[in-house]
């Protein structure tokens, strides 16, 4: 009779003991199932979502670079406005010391030849080597720079004038120390250009030359702003400047 009931007993243990696994088991492979469905989802979900995903990380990326560039850009016109500067300062000095060296003799030509094919791009004066004429020498009419000599022979010289389309020199804006380019149109303008646009450039302020060599020191003195030309790609501004010279008619030249 105990030997039954112990049998029994075991049998009972053993069916609850399956029956536990199996459910135990159920469970388990039911959450691998439910994992599995899980991944499935989110990984179908995660189609449409990556190229927002990939967007949102690119413009974190662009907004960055923008602030970076941006940064870079100010210091990169603070520098050059500081280059600018201190390359005036620069010329000022040495034309100091040229006009130290000089004998600061003025002295005056003749125009011998102004054809009307070339009228606003060049003359002819009456002196050459044997009266120190040298290529580059800046040549004024009425205290104002109108050209420089191009070429040189013994007795008499050509220079190129401020209204010739070839004709550039650099310049400087004086009440904002704006570094530009002087050019002539080839039909009696001159023109101002590469100025950066938005720096408050005014009708009447005054141009003159910038640093080009130790033949044409910086401040000589070239005209004024009569007004803006066009505004040109870039950024850059052109201007007319109006010549302190009368650059219709003069019949000698100092230098």
């Amino acid at each position: 009779m105990d030997n039954t009931r112990n049998t029994t007993r075991e049998w009972v243990h053993g069916l609850i003991a399956l029956i536990l696994g199996l459910f135990l088991l159920g469970i388990s492979s039911g959450m691998g199932v439910m994992k599995s469905i899980v991944d499935l989802w989110g990984s179908i979900l995660s189609i449409p979502e990556y190229p927002a995903v990939i967007m949102r990380e690119m413009f974190i990326e662009w907004r960055s670079w923008s602030r970076d560039k941006n940064t870079l850009n100010d210091e990169v016109r603070r520098l050059r406005n500081e280059n600018a500067k201190l390359r005036l300062d620069l010329a000022k000095f040495n034309s100091e010391k040229i006009y130290e060296s000089s004998d600061n003799e003025i002295r005056t030509a003749r125009v011998t030849l102004r054809a009307p094919m070339s009228w606003w791009s060049e003359i002819r004066i009456d002196r050459g080597e044997q009266d120190k004429i040298t290529q580059g020498l800046p040549v004024f009419s009425n205290g104002y720079l109108i050209g420089r000599v191009s070429s040189v022979s013994l007795m008499s010289s050509w220079a190129e004038l401020i209204t010739s389309p070839s004709f550039m020199i650099p310049a400087v804006i004086e009440e904002t120390r704006e570094l530009g380019v002087v050019a002539g149109d080839g039909n009696g303008s001159v023109l101002l250009r590469y100025i950066p646009a938005g720096r408050g450039i005014k009708t009447g302020m005054k141009v003159s030359t910038a640093m080009i060599g130790e033949q044409v020191p910086p401040g000589l003195p070239i005209g004024q702003i009569s007004g803006e030309f066009a505004a040109g790609v870039d950024g850059y501004t052109t201007y007319r400047i109006e010549p302190g010279a009368d650059m219709s008619r003069f019949y000698t030249v100092s230098y």
